[in-house]
């Protein structure tokens, strides 16, 4: 919007602005905008939600620290997806389709996560959205990005359907589309899910999707400079580009956002925050074709959800549990970790993973 009028309209009559034809320089101030939408309507944004009484429901189990965090204003991800969304909307070059595709990831998710979010403040308790619906809505809205990606030629030098591995050089094998569209679905339904596991503590998804978020940014810059993919031996898609604005103006809204969650938070992102996330940095992993990547600069989503799911597997089988309560941020809290320290340490982690991804461009 901004970029199509500053750039496309005027800058043939002023030439400052080509500027704007650069990504480095969109990117930068779209992480500011973000970073101020936030800032400026974060304090609004939590009185209307609590004169709207959208209060966020503590089941009456486990830890009992946070059971004084009942009634703190949730659905704060609206903040967050106006912020990310509209900074993408006035940085990004919109005639991409890579950028609509990976709006409408964040968008579909979000809807499903307000959904559920609403459902748990009417019904006062934390049951939203049956699994049922939850998981084939997910199963839908991924059926649908699979099915672009399995056909969209991106301007890559890579198959559409073509899987890249870390660490190897030379094997990349290409799927059929009948088995690369349950490969989207797999990775869309796992990355969700576990970045939902993780919003649990004040600050701490936020801040550990920022890192992700972050390290996708750079990637998405490498994989579309036809010299640096070169040199890298990575899949050179043109159309990532566009990318970079979106992942930064995420970065933005995500560092606004941790203004208002940090600990004690004033307000929760809610399901619609951590689904709108997950989609978003399993979508754009996909595009850039970095997914299995994501394994290492995601681990600590990983780590989460692979928590619940020993959890519900080894109670299922021993009626005993595994964990003294998941996901295993939560297990650390009941040991008597303070809640604060537990964040900072899985921060640590992430942005030490964050790192080893980006090592592996040149480990191949």
């Amino acid at each position: 919007m901004l970029y199509y009028l500053l750039y496309e309209v005027l800058q043939p009559y002023f030439s400052p602005l080509r500027l704007f034809q650069f990504h480095t320089f969109r990117a930068a101030y779209a992480t500011i905008i973000a970073f101020l939408i936030c800032l400026i309507f974060g304090a609004w944004t939590i009185r209307k939600l609590q004169v709207l009484k959208f209060g966020q429901p503590i089941r009456r189990v486990g830890l009992e620290s946070h059971f004084k965090k009942e009634g703190t204003p949730t659905m704060g991800g609206l903040l967050i997806m106006g912020a990310w969304l509209t900074a993408t909307l006035l940085f990004a070059d919109l005639s991409n389709p890579l950028v609509l595709l990976v709006m409408f990831a964040a968008i579909w998710f979000g809807a499903l996560g307000l959904a559920d979010d609403w459902l748990k403040v009417k019904r006062n308790n934390s049951d939203g959205l049956s699994p049922r619906w939850k998981l084939a809505l997910q199963f839908l809205g991924s059926v649908a990005i699979g099915l672009f990606l399995a056909f969209h030629q991106s301007g890559a030098d890579v198959a559409p359907t073509q899987l890249v591995f870390p660490f190897v050089k030379h094997w990349q094998p290409t799927l059929p589309v009948w088995l690369y569209v349950p490969w989207v679905v797999l990775v869309l339904i796992a990355t969700t899910n576990s970045v939902n596991f993780t919003d649990g503590q004040d600050g701490l998804l936020i801040t550990s999707s920022t890192f992700v978020v972050g390290t996708l940014a750079v990637l998405s810059y490498l994989v579309s400079h036809a010299v640096l993919a070169d040199y890298l031996d990575i899949p050179h898609i043109r159309e990532a580009d566009e990318l970079v604005i979106y992942c930064t103006a995420l970065v933005g809204a995500g560092l606004g956002f941790l203004w208002w969650n940090a600990y004690p938070a004033e307000v929760f992102m809610g399901d619609v925050g951590s689904m709108s996330l997950g989609a978003a940095i399993g979508t754009v992993a996909l595009a850039t074709k970095q997914e299995l990547l994501l394994v290492i600069m995601g681990g600590i989503f990983v780590v989460e959800g692979a928590s619940v799911m020993l959890q519900v597997w080894y109670y299922k089988r021993t009626k005993k549990r595994l964990f003294r309560m998941a996901p295993i941020h939560h297990h650390f809290e009941k040991g008597g970790t303070p809640e604060p320290k537990v964040t900072v340490r899985f921060w640590i982690i992430g942005a030490i993973l964050m790192l080893v991804a980006l090592s592996t461009l040149k480990i191949r």
